[in-house]
């Protein structure tokens, strides 16, 4: 027996999760490209007039961030469209596809900014009005800390991998962008070369924080889960009254959206009706249990026959074709 969508007496908001959290997360992108395009082109004016190496990297970076914007607010309006015949999950993993774009422009600005570090080492340069390139590191500061504070609080909300991790990318950007001020105190101790190193420096951060958000993104997209998530389905599936067994829990994620499969098993006694009813509650406990859960397909089996390796048709042979089985 399998059942999926059904219909119960509890209240629910009447809006459509995916569209509510959607809508969330393309104003999150919104307004976080609207506050670092406006610290990137602070940042880009100072360096214009002061030449500084170091605040030209996390100018860089920071616009870098901004564009990452663009395919995470397309992602986001994309999910809004819902499934049909072709892509029957939606489109959710066209936000998987936009956390890979993400991470592919912040390593294209680390690239950029190590470079020109370097070209710095060896064609040292003057920088001048120090104190408006310490200006401009806190501005870069206080703008990406906004940021990060309001993508991460919002991708947690929706559950949202890509928009935490751009989040978490901006918050070790305000750490980079302070970053600045030493390279501007090495220069004003008599050290010329600091503000390079501080731009090597910033590119050394940006390549950690590749790493860290690439290793969940491509989790995602392998239809990697969290362990916990996986006991806590099965945990929820076992606490309904009359499941014998929660023999196999498959999870994967669309976007932000979480889908599960649960194969359980119910005393073999018990009528199809009976059996239905467990699976209802079953999966209702589990929508109400896992925020991020967009719909779960419940298989019931009798407790003497369940298991994924209960499922397989037996060697046969028919139609004249050798021996096989399914």
């Amino acid at each position: 027996m399998i059942m999926r969508r059904h219909t119960h007496n509890h209240h629910h908001p009447p809006a459509d999760p995916v569209v509510t959290t959607t809508g969330k997360g393309a104003r999150a992108v919104l307004w976080s490209f609207t506050a670092l395009l406006a610290t990137a082109a602070c940042q880009a004016t100072v360096v214009f007039f002061t030449g500084s190496v170091a605040l030209l990297a996390d100018t860089i970076h920071n616009l870098g961030d901004a564009a990452t914007a663009i395919p995470l607010w397309i992602a986001f309006r994309l999910a809004r469209k819902g499934a049909n015949d072709r892509f029957t999950y939606g489109y959710g993993r066209v936000e998987d596809l936009a956390g890979v774009i993400v991470v592919g422009v912040i390593l294209a600005s680390a690239v950029a900014a190590g470079a020109e570090s370097v070209r710095r080492f060896v064609n040292p340069a003057p920088v001048r009005h120090l104190w408006a390139v310490a200006a401009a590191s806190v501005v870069g500061f206080l703008g990406n800390e906004a940021v990060a504070i309001y993508r991460v609080r919002v991708g947690k909300e929706i559950g949202s991998a890509a928009l935490v991790a751009d989040g978490s990318h901006a918050h070790a950007d305000a750490l980079t962008s302070l970053a600045v001020l030493l390279g501007a105190a090495g220069v004003w101790l008599g050290v010329p070369l600091a503000d390079p190193a501080v731009g090597l420096l910033i590119t050394a951060m940006i390549l950690r924080i590749v790493w860290e958000t690439g290793k969940e993104i491509f989790l995602r997209l392998l239809d990697g889960s969290d362990p916990a998530a996986v006991g806590e389905i099965r945990e929820t599936a076992a606490s309904v009254t009359g499941v014998v067994e929660v023999s196999d829990v498959r999870v994967r994620w669309a976007g932000h959206r979480m889908y599960a499969e649960v194969n359980l098993a119910v005393d073999g006694e018990r009528s199809v009706s009976e059996g239905h009813a467990i699976a209802t509650e079953v999966r209702h406990r589990m929508l109400h249990h896992l925020r991020y859960l967009s719909d779960a397909t419940i298989h019931v089996d009798p407790a003497h026959a369940s298991g994924v390796a209960r499922h397989g048709v037996p060697s046969h042979d028919h139609d004249g074709l050798p021996g096989h089985s399914h």
